[in-house]
């Protein structure tokens, strides 16, 4: 027996070993197994189940239950029907998909029963699982630039108590087709909370200068005296022109509240406006 041979020396003779004992015959196997019993000091039946031992192969480890669909199958219907149903969450997209694969089926291909079944079997974390590449190419784009000049000046109001027209709720709109360029137009757009009267106007830019004129112009143009601004927090409405021109005008009828600028919660579930808005008594 060899003690000087390393564990790495004693790995590559068997490998070889192992090799030869495959392909020998009988009488050819026996020295080699006597060669091994000679080296390493096995028994002889040790040294037989060293040289036919083969090396197990471990099976890959999965996480999890296996998948139980085809998402390459899956995923062009189903992104289809999230973007004509305006790109709902996991949720409210697997409440709808009983009355959208159908409609799916008469306009486009009939599907194989294997997927309409995975489809209508899949849960909400799965369909948001196979939406993972359409939600990053149809990404939403936010537009609004939080304005920070007035932001600390103005209280925080978490009441909404306007029971007559004259308080309009005001945003921005980038007319850009989910393509943020300079090759895009602007809405502006007033809703008065009461009656639900609606302004809506063109926009160059969304600059103050720009904004303040639209807001002029639709304050002529309402029905009834205008009493209150809300708007998201972007500057193109918290700013000092926009200020200076409500507090310098006169104010068609009494301020009911006792600060003259405050800042609310929205109004509307509007995704796109921001948690604090910018409200103006006038």
């Amino acid at each position: 027996m060899n003690t000087k041979m390393s564990q790495i020396t004693r790995q590559e003779v068997l490998v070889a070993k192992r090799d030869r004992y495959a392909r020998a015959g009988k009488e050819h196997k026996t020295k080699i197994i006597n060669e091994l019993v000679e080296l390493f000091g096995y028994h002889r039946k040790a040294a037989i189940r060293a040289l036919q031992l083969r090396p197990v192969i471990a099976a890959p480890f999965v996480l999890g239950r296996p998948k139980e669909y085809d998402p390459d199958q899956l995923r062009p219907p189903l992104k289809a029907i999230w973007l004509a149903a305006l790109q709902p969450c996991g949720v409210r997209l697997k409440a709808c998909l009983p009355d959208w694969l159908p409609a799916y089926e008469a306009d486009h291909r009939r599907l194989n029963s294997d997927v309409r079944q995975a489809l209508l079997e899949a849960s909400r974390a799965t369909l948001d699982r196979l939406l993972i590449p359409a939600r990053i190419e149809h990404r939403r784009r936010a537009t609004t630039r939080p304005g920070t000049l007035l932001r600390h000046q103005i209280p925080i109001r978490t009441e909404w108590a306007e029971n007559q027209a004259g308080f309009l709720e005001m945003d921005t709109v980038a007319l850009c087709g989910g393509t943020l360029d300079d090759r895009h137009g602007w809405m502006f757009d007033a809703v008065d909370i009461h009656t639900t009267w609606n302004e809506m106007r063109a926009l160059p830019n969304r600059s103050e200068a720009a904004t303040l004129l639209q807001i002029r112009d639709v304050e002529a143009s309402l029905p009834f005296p205008l009493c209150g601004l809300d708007s998201d927090n972007g500057g193109e409405f918290i700013n000092h022109h926009l200020v200076k021109h409500l507090h310098g005008r006169e104010k068609p009828v009494p301020s009911p509240a006792r600060d003259p600028i405050a800042r609310t919660t929205r109004h509307t579930s509007n995704e796109e406006l921001h948690a604090g808005a910018f409200v103006v008594r006038v």
